[in-house]
């Protein structure tokens, strides 16, 4: 009989699981409950695999408080303390990175339709793949990336959902502190009112970004929880929304054609100069609705870069209070909604005001016209405020997975915290001043990492979770399961085939700095 009653929960766990992402009106109590049962049916059935979760609990936080009553010493006090405004700052600005920078050069190569059909479909997937991510978890009471892969897939599937997690947030700090490295001297220049520096250490870029990582985000880094942090995101977002603001009041005061600013009597004019005189009948100045060329491989790689917050999606999630999946999955909609929004305003009046002359780093264009204008000075300010104030956001799901992967049986230890962001700092920092431009840096990891952390990862893990007593293999969702999957690998091996091309070509600006 003792026997009969683990298979039973097994059938009866995931279906109550399963009704709060449908809005059935479970309370977090049923969910905890659901997820408690699971696992029960998990601990009879699987002895060593559980064993070594019930180990992991305290430093992957992956369990709901309830059933964190093992003996087992808690990784920290999660009773879930984060407001649902505070989360939509943090995942907001996890989305929400040096990204919208590159945004504008992606339109000027896809066309205005394209490029809105292109950014609906990664968006609408992005959510897709979040709610997966949350159905395997509420079904196991797992609120880890890493140990999803464990539960699904063993060892490998740990190791894989680390690396991945490791490359693809490494990737987007070091874009982060790449716009650091490239906007903070000019800044500085501008303040200063100096047309070529000579050579002073407060203006050299690689000096300043270890200066900002050392004094700006290591302490921020260092904090124990996700949720302090859900101030400087909400200011971080308020930093855009004026790069945003100031984008849109530009297009309407920068003629189009433009002239590169004069430094000391030399001009560098553009192709497009003012000897036309036909303004905007100038074909230079009419926005293309589609366009295709050597450049548009970088274009889904950015876009899908631009929407990547899953290895932050469970950690907020563990800290939400009152947490359901329901409630979560409207803390993700609404914060791609709202990046949705902005991305491509963004991208559309960058566009509009520079068409085919704008850069990979949007900013840069507009130094081009004048590096002293007051209004972009002070958006560099913001934009360089905002992607500092990402960086620690997106280091947490780092060090939280290379603690999976190489201190899988320790709890939490105040050293090793502090010691794995000094090493993560220090090795971004080194790429950063050695990588050759930020387009590089978006086309690669957005090829790679990405693809498996929004649609291969979740939906593998969907189908190895989910048990085939609920939902066969021959079941709708098993099978979209499966398209979503198949379409993450062929955006990967796109991109990359792309890319490869483009660089073989030489006709790439990612093999050259700017």
């Amino acid at each position: 009989m003792s026997e009969d009653k683990p298979t039973e929960t097994v059938e009866t766990a995931p279906a109550e699981g399963n009704a709060i992402p449908n809005g059935k009106g479970h309370d977090p109590g049923e969910e905890i409950t659901a997820s408690a049962k699971s696992q029960a049916a998990e601990d009879s059935e699987n002895p060593p695999r559980t064993e070594n979760s019930a180990v992991n609990l305290p430093e992957s936080q992956e369990f709901l408080s309830e059933v964190e009553d093992k003996n087992t010493i808690r990784f920290t006090d999660f009773e879930g303390k984060t407001s649902f405004g505070m989360s939509v700052f943090n995942l907001g600005n996890a989305i929400m990175g040096s990204g919208i920078l590159g945004l504008a050069f992606a339109m000027a190569n896809t066309g205005v339709v394209l490029f809105l059909v292109l950014l609906t479909v990664v968006a609408g997937l992005s959510a897709y793949s979040i709610h997966l991510l949350l159905k395997c978890s509420g079904i196991v009471g797992i609120r880890a990336y890493e140990q999803l892969g464990q539960r699904a897939f063993g060892t490998p599937g740990k190791m894989a959902a680390g690396i991945a997690i490791t490359l693809q947030n490494i990737g987007a700090m070091s874009s982060y502190l790449y716009i650091v490295k490239s906007e903070f001297p000019l800044v500085i220049q501008a303040f200063l009112n100096v047309d070529k520096p000579a050579g002073e250490w407060y203006m050299n870029g690689n000096y300043l970004v270890i200066i900002v990582s050392i004094a700006v985000i290591l302490p921020l880094a260092l904090m124990k929880q996700l949720g302090y942090l859900g101030y400087t995101s909400g200011f971080s977002l308020g930093c855009m929304v004026f790069f945003l603001v100031s984008v849109i009041y530009k297009k309407f005061n920068i003629p189009c054609p433009f002239v590169d600013f004069v430094f000391n009597g030399t001009a560098s004019v553009l192709n497009i100069t003012a000897m036309d005189p036909g303004g905007e009948e100038n074909p230079a100045c009419i926005p293309k609705m589609a366009n295709l060329n050597s450049q548009t491989a970088y274009t889904i790689p950015i876009l899908a870069f631009a929407f990547v917050c899953h290895p932050e999606v469970l950690p907020i999630y563990t800290e939400l209070r009152n947490a359901t999946k329901k409630k979560m999955q409207h803390v993700a909609n609404i914060s791609i909604a709202v990046m949705y929004i902005m991305y491509f305003l963004a991208a559309l009046f960058g566009y509009l005001t520079f068409y085919g002359e704008v850069e990979s780093e949007l900013l840069h264009t507009y130094s081009r016209i004048d590096p002293y204008d007051n209004l972009i000075l002070c958006v560099r300010v913001a934009v360089l405020t905002a992607v500092t104030l990402t960086v620690p956001i997106v280091l947490f799901p780092v060090r939280r997975a290379l603690q999976q992967m190489m201190f899988p049986n320790k709890t939490f230890n105040w050293p090793r915290h502090i010691v794995i962001a000094i090493i993560l700092l220090t090795c971004i920092n080194l790429l950063v001043i050695f990588a050759p431009s930020i387009l590089g840096i978006f086309g690669i990891i957005g090829a790679t990492s990405a693809p498996c952390l929004i649609f291969i990862f979740p939906a593998v893990f969907y189908i190895r979770i989910v048990p085939k007593e609920e939902e066969p293999l021959s079941s709708w969702p098993k099978i979209l399961a499966f398209i979503f999957a198949g379409i993450g690998f062929l955006f990967m091996i796109m991109s990359l085939s792309s890319i490869i091309i483009d660089w073989t070509s030489g006709s790439s600006n990612a093999s050259s700095g700017h």
